[in-house]
């Protein structure tokens, strides 16, 4: 089945070029002018993938990415006028899975949309269902993090990320190797990328994410899920 993508954007023109866009790539296209309009249309029908615009009146993108992060885990990428380390860390940190930056041509953006809608293969075989850590149950098939005080449900590049980390126990994983297992073969230089998921990652599992214990970070490396023998 055809993707089904929801296009927020206060620009009636950016919409239009859009919807052509990706439906002459036979994807299922829905608009929205704003971040209101988007909730709504959310709470009513499924998605598979959001392009949000940052920069919208009433509700700004960053805010409606933390709303619809409450609550879903539909794939978000985020669209912005400006290209800086702070705006890509903004928009990671409220939940989007990617961010590229206007003017885009349609092969950046179409390869951006798959990396998005991109899942990794499990291999059941290789990966248990739930993996305890003390007082932390993580369950991978329910994309849900346990604790005795609260329970959380991780994004599908929060889940693929993990699995990743969690299949080679001890062992440092690059930042490129990661980058292009979750991503795509197209990324590896997106470091801020992982500093962003590593630390929502820490702040669901890690008793302590500011020391954390599980998901170590490996300088100029990348990063070790560290579990004791």
């Amino acid at each position: 089945m055809s993707a089904r993508i929801l296009i927020v954007d206060d620009d009636p023109q950016i919409r239009r070029v859009l919807k052509t866009m990706l439906a002459a790539q036979a994807y299922e296209v829905f608009d929205a002018r704003d971040g209101q309009e988007a909730l709504e249309k959310i709470e009513q029908s499924r998605f598979d993938l959001l392009i949000l615009d940052m920069n919208m009146p009433v509700l700004n993108g960053l805010d409606t990415c933390r709303s619809i992060r409450a609550n879903s885990d539909v794939a978000i990428i985020m669209l912005t006028v400006r290209n800086t380390e702070t705006d890509k860390v903004q928009a990671l940190d409220a939940g989007a899975d990617d961010y590229i930056a206007k003017p885009f041509s349609t092969p950046e953006l179409l390869a951006r949309i798959r990396a998005a809608l991109r899942r990794v293969p499990q291999s059941p075989e290789n990966q248990p269902e739930t993996l305890k850590l003390g007082d932390v149950e993580i369950n991978f098939l329910q994309r849900r993090v346990t604790t005795a005080n609260k329970q959380v449900r991780l994004t599908p590049k929060e889940l693929d990320l993990l699995q990743l980390l969690a299949k080679h126990p001890n062992v440092p994983l690059s930042h490129a190797r990661l980058l292009q297992a979750v991503w795509g073969p197209d990324y590896g230089d997106e470091v801020e990328y992982l500093r962003v998921f590593i630390n929502q990652l820490r702040k669901k599992i890690e008793k302590d994410p500011s020391n954390p214990r599980y998901l170590l970070t490996e300088p100029w490396v990348g990063y070790r899920f560290q579990i004791e023998q």
